[in-house]
């Protein structure tokens, strides 16, 4: 009777040796809490570890196509060009602005540029600054743009590429970074080290009140300062070891009452501009295809080929008068059955 017991209970305790085997392995190993990237294998107890994908850098804004506008003229008194591709030509009303455009004002002239972004820039009489890097994305935080000023007085309304990303304007003797505000700049003629004529950079309020900073730091990238109240400013004038320094501006009754009238000139000029700027993007929208005579100015350009000049291209299949089909054109009679062509 005992042996029959005993033989009866040996398939009973097989059966829970192996159950209890397959719970331990069924149960989480300490190595898996808390570490998603390493699992443990049911059947063969083995440890396998997942592997780590590289984290990826954010992907950048893009930068605009090289026949892409990016701005355009909002107002125009007077005359003023832009240099393109080596070749000065006059401006007119919502023309369209590209990428490392030169803008220059004639004497007793004013031109106002809206960007994409409605950044605006009033350049009045005889001054000049040239695009040198604009990056825009409506959205993005990786924007950019720097405006180099070259001469002149210059007032400017920054937008959103100023708080979403990083705008500077360049003078010869500094380089400010703008942090969403409205400034003016003035570069006299002849604004280089060592000479008496001092690039002045002065703060005001946005059309809503509003007072932002402007950052003034060295050709190098040294800071020199920085403006935070409105109708406040800086001089920039040469120091020790040639150097520059940012002395505090003494802003007078008349000069604040001229740049007032600047000021308001850009502001207007925003708003104008915004207009133009989306009623363009619209037009380009429609007309992808479209060609921009304004983008290469000079030699006119067919099938992205200069013509000869005193040539005009003839439609196909046409023949200009007076040619005729040479012998080699014609196609040669068929020679007669049951007699080889002559050769």
């Amino acid at each position: 009777m005992t042996w029959h017991r005993l033989l009866r209970a040996l398939p009973l305790l097989g059966c829970l040796t192996l159950a209890g085997t397959a719970n331990t392995f069924a149960m989480p190993s300490p190595l898996e809490i808390g570490h998603p990237g390493i699992a443990v294998d049911a059947r063969s107890g083995l440890i396998r570890f997942a592997q780590i994908q590289p984290a990826q850098a954010p992907a950048a804004a893009p930068a605009p196509a090289a026949d892409e506008p990016i701005g355009n003229v909002a107002t125009l008194t007077g005359s003023a060009t832009v240099t393109r591709n080596n070749a000065a030509t006059q401006l007119k009303l919502q023309d369209d602005i590209f990428l490392n455009d030169v803008l220059q004002t004639s004497a007793n002239s004013t031109l106002g540029v809206t960007f994409n972004d409605a950044t605006t820039f009033n350049l009045t009489a005889n001054a000049q600054i040239t695009v040198d890097n604009y990056v825009y994305e409506d959205g993005g935080k990786q924007n950019a743009a720097l405006f180099d000023v070259a001469r002149g007085t210059v007032a400017f309304v920054a937008a959103a590429v100023a708080h979403s990303g990083d705008m500077k304007i360049s003078t010869p003797t500094a380089t400010l970074g703008i942090r969403g505000t409205t400034g003016l700049v003035e570069v006299p003629e002849n604004a280089a080290a060592g000479t008496a004529n001092n690039v002045a950079i002065k703060l005001y309020p946005d059309p809503d009140g509003s007072v932002g900073r402007i950052e003034v730091n060295d050709r190098a990238g040294a800071r020199l300062g920085f403006l935070t109240q409105g109708a406040s400013g800086f001089t920039i004038r040469p120091g020790a070891g040639g150097r520059f320094a940012a002395l505090p501006l003494a802003i007078s009754p008349q000069q604040m009452l001229r740049d007032q009238g600047i000021v308001r000139q850009v502001h207007a000029a925003q708003s104008v501009g915004r207009q133009i700027v989306s009623q363009k993007r619209i037009q380009r929208l429609q007309n992808p295809n479209r060609n921009n005579p304004a983008r290469q100015p000079g030699v006119p350009r067919q099938n992205g080929l200069p013509q000869r000049p005193g040539l005009q291209q003839q439609p196909p299949g046409l023949r200009q008068p007076g040619l005729q089909k040479g012998p080699a054109l014609l196609k040669p009679r068929p020679a007669p059955k049951g007699k080889p062509p002559r050769r």
